[in-house]
């Protein structure tokens, strides 16, 4: 199967679950989005990672890379190879001088090794098509705006049972155009539920 190269382009607060977060990743050179809700800590060891800060003691995932570095151990790449139910599941492929080896992951701690080792993220074109989003406007371009609340459509954020197909759509398409993500993991899924 042929590998899709993901990058982060996005982690943000969840609106829908306490103590959720959502990390973004955007295909390489393209405009469809794979939103992945993740928990806490799993977002604050991705963000540190990316804003390059030093914490005084190593976290979790900074300790699984020293281990790995003295060890002469190498993540060479992560790749989100199954999703079921929901879940995302990934591997770390791993090189030695002698060998390669795949190990089973969380998605959320292969993202945070990801960062740290800077090494590239992939999937596969059935997970980007079941649970991806496409981000583009009749020009192709992707949008940016300010986040539109759907409280503000007129419409119950708890209440997307009670909308038609179309709407549902048409929502989708209303608060991807404002990138916000996490409202559209909750609507995309609505609509997957009906189909």
């Amino acid at each position: 199967m042929k590998k899709i190269e993901l990058e982060i382009v996005a982690l943000s607060h969840s609106i829908t679950q306490t103590h959720s977060y959502a990390v973004v990743l955007g295909e390489a050179n393209g405009l469809r989005r794979l939103p992945i809700v993740i928990g806490g800590f799993e977002a604050q060891a991705i963000a540190v990672a990316l804003e390059h800060m030093q914490p005084s003691r190593p976290l979790t995932h900074d300790l699984m890379k020293n281990f790995m570095n003295a060890f002469n151990v190498e993540l060479q790449e992560i790749v989100i190879s199954d999703l079921q139910e929901g879940i995302f599941y990934s591997k770390l492929v791993c090189y030695t001088d002698n060998d390669t080896v795949e190990i089973d992951s969380r998605t959320s701690d292969a993202l945070a090794l990801a960062v740290r080792f800077g090494c590239p993220i992939y999937t596969y074109e059935h997970i980007i098509e079941s649970a991806g989003i496409l981000m583009e406007d009749d020009k192709g371009k992707k949008k940016k705006g300010e986040a539109v609340g759907i409280e503000e459509t007129g419409v119950k954020w708890n209440d997307l049972s009670g909308m038609s197909l179309t709407e549902l759509e048409t929502l989708l398409t209303d608060v991807l155009e404002h990138e916000d993500y996490i409202r559209a993991i909750a609507i995309r899924d609505e609509i997957n539920k009906r189909k």
